[in-house]
């Protein structure tokens, strides 16, 4: 899949917005990726994955285990375990570090692949290879349906991305004319209660 397919998935599903919109790292941008309307449609979320698990493949041979940041790395971690035929687990906040709990284990040799949908500023993914590193396995690298920083963001391993943009995004405090003119809406779910 090219850059163009991907983002005509995201516009089939309605999931490419444009307006001002507040990014989970508190930057603005006039784009925002609604993710969560693209997997909530599962012939979407396995034709994304799909191609993704032929690139992983490609690039880190057989995977044991995908891991992936709740609540982003859930759904697409589950269907690129399922295209990859191996299991699927997830991390969660806990007193604000990401830990895999509900008995999720690893073993010793376990061949890992971090999942998440979409990388802005790889903190989700950093945080993820660190509760991981707690673990036994081996992370082999991650994967993102798309990587928002154009290979820009250190997500603390090797990164396959299905797409690659570079939309704009700014400061709070040095937005453009057209965009401070817009309401500012927050639809991600960091930060979230």
């Amino acid at each position: 899949m090219t850059n163009d397919d991907v983002l005509d998935v995201f516009r089939e599903a309605g999931a490419l917005l444009e307006g001002h919109f507040i990014l989970s790292s508190g930057r603005r941008s006039p784009v925002f990726l609604q993710k969560a309307l693209v997997f909530s449609q599962p012939d979407l979320a396995a034709r994304l994955c799909g191609a993704l698990a032929d690139l992983v493949t490609e690039k880190f041979g057989r995977i044991d285990v995908v891991a992936g940041p709740a609540v982003g790395g859930i759904i697409p971690g589950y269907e690129l375990a399922r295209q990859l035929g191996c299991r699927s687990i997830f991390a969660e906040r806990v007193d604000g570090d990401l830990q895999f709990r509900r008995g999720f284990s690893i073993s010793e040799g376990e061949r890992i692949l971090i999942a998440e949908d979409i990388v802005t500023t790889g903190l989700s993914f950093r945080e993820t290879v660190i509760a991981l590193d707690k673990l036994p396995g081996d992370v082999v690298g991650g994967s993102c349906i798309i990587d928002r920083s154009n290979g820009k963001a250190d997500v603390g391993c090797t990164l396959v991305s299905l797409a690659s943009v570079d939309f704009p995004d700014y400061p709070a405090d040095s937005l453009p004319p057209e965009l401070e003119a817009l309401p500012a809406v927050k639809p991600g779910s960091r930060g979230l209660a």
